[in-house]
């Protein structure tokens, strides 16, 4: 067997960035052949997660990034078991790593097909494979969602002082001038996605058959009432109800004399023109 050198070690400590010992086991394994070494601290992270597979993961961290040309934006999460791993340096390094990934994987949604998405040689799930040989955690990619702007557009996006929540809009607008005039009002309006979970962009693109549903409790909740007022009371609570869950509907938490869709008509028509908003999603942990 070829001598296992202290400078060797080292050499695979800092390709794999793993312990001292667990590096030194792994050159023993492999003879002293450090692709062979990798190989084998890989299947270590390998056998964790399946060890593991049953275990919750409700840590981690929310990011999020925009492309240089604000054309293609993405927000997913890292998910682990503990606060502990997720508060670790190796952790946020690989959490960074996982937004540039994001913004490389050509699929707009799928997990998979991030974990599959090469960055200089290397594939995601090849890089998370590492990190849990090293915290022995079950770690994993819990949601991913990348947004492409086709014309004029603008991007908000935020991710909460906590690293645990985070939002991602996409907002049309009249022209790239307007864009890049309402960027802060497109950053607070993720802001107060994170804040208020909105369930849809307005009442048209509300799924019907959830409407349907609040209409029946409504009815059920006044079927005392005298019947001449009872759709009256029931279109009163559904309108409620779609102020209270539709984005554009909602009090503007940075500005409560104003709906969402009143703050952001404000500030395109400033700019001298027009935006609206497309979609958005909200991304938490736990």
């Amino acid at each position: 067997m070829a001598e296992i050198t202290a400078a060797t070690v080292m050499k695979l400590r800092k390709m794999s960035g793993q312990g001292m010992m667990d590096c030194k086991a792994a050159l023993k394994e492999s003879g002293g052949d450090l692709e062979e070494a990798m190989s084998t601290l890989r299947k270590k992270g390998l056998a964790t997660l399946a060890k593991r597979a049953g275990r919750d993961t409700t840590e981690g961290k929310v990011v999020s990034n925009v492309s240089d040309d604000g054309k293609t934006a993405a927000i997913c999460s890292l998910c682990c078991e503990t606060d502990f791993a997720a508060k670790s340096d190796d952790f946020g390094v690989v959490a960074g790593q996982l937004a540039d990934y994001a913004m490389a994987c050509t699929a707009e949604e799928g997990t998979d097909a991030l974990l599959a998405t090469e960055v200089d040689g290397k594939k995601f799930e090849t890089v998370l494979t590492d990190m849990v040989s090293k915290t022995g955690e079950k770690t994993e990619v819990g949601d991913y969602i990348r947004y492409k702007i086709d014309g004029s557009g603008v991007f908000g996006n935020y991710i909460h002082f906590n690293d645990k929540l985070g939002a991602l809009v996409e907002i049309e607008t009249s022209s790239d001038e307007v864009s890049c005039a309402i960027a802060v009002t497109a950053k607070e309006i993720a802001m107060h996605i994170t804040a208020t979970n909105p369930v849809s962009v307005d009442s048209d693109s509300f799924d019907p058959a959830v409407i349907e549903k609040e209409r029946e409790i409504a009815r059920e909740q006044v079927k005392d009432k005298p019947a001449q007022i009872i759709d009256k009371i029931i279109d009163g609570k559904i309108g409620k109800f779609l102020a209270d869950n539709c984005l554009v509907d909602q009090s503007f938490v940075k500005d409560d004399s104003l709906k969402v869709g009143e703050a952001l008509d404000k500030a395109a028509k400033a700019a001298g023109g027009t935006a609206k908003i497309k979609r958005f999603v909200r991304v938490a942990i736990g």
